[in-house]
Parts: C-alpha cells; structure tokens; sequence
C-alpha cells in the first residue's frame, strides 16, 4: 500500500496482527524487503509495518527533503495513518538513527526502540577520501559488490540476499544516495536523543566495520537512558540479512519483557485501587 506523508506517497509492507506492532526503518541502500527474514520469523506473533524511505524502494523520490527530519515525520505519518496505539520501532543503521530522532520526540503509544547496528546519534566522522568512496558505494553493481564484501558484511550472504542488495542499492534515487554521505549522516541529534523515555535495545555485530561495538558504547549507550546492548557473534553491519533468525530472535525477547513489565504494572495498578 501507499500512504500520503508531506505530499509524497510513502510505500508500506503491512502484515500481521498483535500489539504492540513493530515498524521496521531500513539501512541507506536498502528497502522494507532487508527485513522479510526477520519479519517472517514474527509474523506469527506480530503486525509489521515495513515503509520504503523517501527515495528508496517503491516509494516517491522527491528532489529535495531527506533531512533525518523529513524521514522521521514520514515514519510518524505512517504510524498515525495505521492507527498504531502501540508500537516498537525497530531501525537499522540511517533507519536507526532515524529511529533514534523519532524517538526523541516520544510519540503517543511508542512501547520501545530496537536500534540494530545503527548509526550514532553523533556526525559521522570520516576523512575526505572515505567520504568520496561512500558517495560512489553504490553507482554500479561492481561497486555494491565491492562495498558488501569489504564493509558490508561479516558473513557470505546467499546469492538471493546479495542481488537483494544490489538491486536496492541501484534503485535508490540519486538525491537518496547522495544525501547520507553528503548532510543526513553529518547531523547531530545528541541533545534529543537524551529524552528518548522508553526501553532501548541495541543490537550490534561483533564484526561490524561500520557502526562497531566499540563505537556504539562510545557515543550511543553513553547518550540513551534505558540503553542496553547484545552483540551477535561473527555478524557484521548487514545483520538483518546475515543473522536475520538472531535478530528476529532479540527482538522477541525484548518485546516480550515489554509486556511482561506492562502487565506486573498494570496488575500493580489494580491492586491499588483495590
């Protein structure tokens, strides 16, 4: 389906029934398919909400606003157009930074934030030829190939996977490639994510070569409250993809210990008022 969101049309994967819902936000390069392994892994249990960003996937591609702002009104406008009243956002990498601000903003009905290799909420910091190399990451599919096999991954992923990755990578709009490397990723949303309010969970690839363990201790866990982190031994920045049974896997595990606080709160509740 589509659904308006500042006079653009977003498009979303919506399956499932359950609460609270997950709304997955996907990696710079990617679309709402990165996460089909994980989601089919929940779908028995879950409603999912998968949206292409602006730019990426089925989604409009307009000229200009790809602001991590103008990404997280879109997120926002796609839970309020579903009439989510209580949801998990689950983000990787820009999806998790974009996860991160919308968090911040402590929308009505958000239950939790799952962060999966994100990037931080600090600039990215990277020297003028590596920044010039990003910008190129994905103009062909010897350089997707390149770019998965030297950055992107830890482990193989299947000849499915790979084309997977290709094939979104080359769709994307040249204003979406363009504006991570260039502003999106060069924002600083420090200040806000200090009032993100609700449980976090960060999930990290030991291997991860872009946003490492070491990094997200650094500048992400020290900036959160509520910030806890698992690492998936042997996985590196891909894990939707590469480890996608182990993520589906936390996910659970930290939505059910939502619930499960939810509950003993609620029952706390009722016995004083009794």
């Amino acid at each position: 389906m589509k659904i308006a969101s500042n006079g653009i049309q977003i498009y979303v994967e919506d399956h499932g029934n359950g609460s609270p819902a997950l709304v997955f936000l996907h990696y710079w390069g990617g679309s709402s398919r990165t996460w089909n392994d994980v989601i089919a892994t929940l779908a028995n249990s879950y409603r999912t909400v998968a949206p292409d960003h602006r730019g990426w996937g089925n989604s409009d591609a307009p000229a200009s606003g790809y602001a991590l702002a103008d990404f997280a009104d879109d997120a926002q406008q796609v839970i309020a157009s579903l009439g989510l009243r209580q949801f998990v956002v689950v983000g990787h990498s820009m999806g998790g930074k974009i996860a991160q601000l919308l968090a911040s903003r402590r929308p009505s009905g958000l239950a939790g934030l799952v962060l999966v290799a994100p990037s931080p909420p600090t600039p990215l910091a990277l020297p003028p030829e590596a920044r010039v190399a990003m910008e190129q990451a994905y103009v062909s599919r010897e350089s997707i190939n390149m770019a998965i096999d030297r950055m992107l991954t830890a482990k193989a992923l299947n000849p499915k996977h790979r084309e997977q990755v290709v094939e979104d990578s080359l769709r994307g709009a040249d204003q979406a490639k363009a504006a991570w490397p260039k502003s999106t990723s060069q924002e600083d949303i420090t200040a806000a994510v200090a009032g993100i309010n609700v449980p976090t969970l960060v999930i990290a690839g030991e291997l991860d070569r872009i946003d490492s363990v070491a990094t997200l201790e650094a500048e992400l866990l020290t900036r959160i409250p509520y910030a806890t982190m698992r690492v998936l031994p042997g996985t590196g920045h891909l894990s939707p993809l590469e480890s996608p049974t182990e993520v589906a896997a936390l996910i659970d595990e930290f939505v059910d210990g939502l619930r499960y606080v939810g509950a003993a709160a609620n029952a706390a509740k009722t016995a004083n008022a009794a």
